[in-house]
């Protein structure tokens, strides 16, 4: 499969028999979209700059939430988070998406501000690909995702939701995440392909760039 990211916490998984499109976002987070094909949409929350449906061609199905779906031979379970460290007081509640294409398990971790507990850690399982916000204020920042990305141990840890030259939210930039682990310099690449045999054994962090 081939994961392209458009910015934000938006990217497109596109398989065999089937597109995905997580978080799509709008033009008033600096970056966009253009006009997008997709077979399901995931929506962690309904912030617009993650729930953005207009420039989307007709004929997907929205997933907005806990539960467990099966779409074309691809099985998604939303598990219940929180937006905040104060159980959704602050910023309401947010849903991570655990994704089952094509033998590799993929995990969105939306707009997460909090640290996982051991029960939720268990819950999401062996992950081959993970996206993790890293860019705090509003979501978890690069000390938490670093720990996160550990404890999880994912082949790769795909970083969003972060500070570029075109974001307009107030985030932090990769560095500190990527500090955190020990990585220095690191390259972005356009996309990402994924099959179930080229997953690293030990986590493989990869910036991904986006449309201009």
């Amino acid at each position: 499969m081939e994961i392209t990211w458009y910015g934000h916490s938006c990217f497109r998984i596109k398989g065999k028999e089937v597109i995905i499109l997580l978080d799509p976002c709008p033009d008033t987070t600096g970056y966009s979209m253009g006009k997008v094909q997709a077979d399901i949409v995931a929506i962690s929350h309904a912030h617009p700059g993650h729930s953005f449906l207009d420039t989307l061609q007709e004929g997907y199905r929205a997933i907005k939430g806990p539960g467990e779906y099966e779409i074309k031979d691809t099985y998604i379970t939303g598990i219940a988070t929180y937006h905040d460290g104060e159980q959704g007081k602050k910023s309401g509640k947010n849903t991570i998406y655990v994704i089952e294409i094509e033998g590799v398990t993929l995990c969105h971790l939306g707009d997460l501000g909090h640290p996982l507990t051991p029960e939720l850690t268990g819950e999401l399982g062996n992950i081959n690909v993970l996206f993790v916000p890293v860019g705090g204020h509003s979501t978890i920042g690069g000390q938490a995702a670093a720990d996160l990305v550990r404890n999880l141990n994912p082949g790769f840890a795909v970083p969003m939701h972060y500070k570029t030259a075109d974001e307009k939210a107030d985030l932090e930039f990769p560095e500190k995440f990527l500090k955190e682990l020990g990585i220095k310099d690191l390259a972005s690449q356009p996309k990402l392909v994924v099959t179930r045999t080229n997953i690293p054994a030990s986590t493989q962090v990869v910036l991904l760039d986006y449309p201009h």
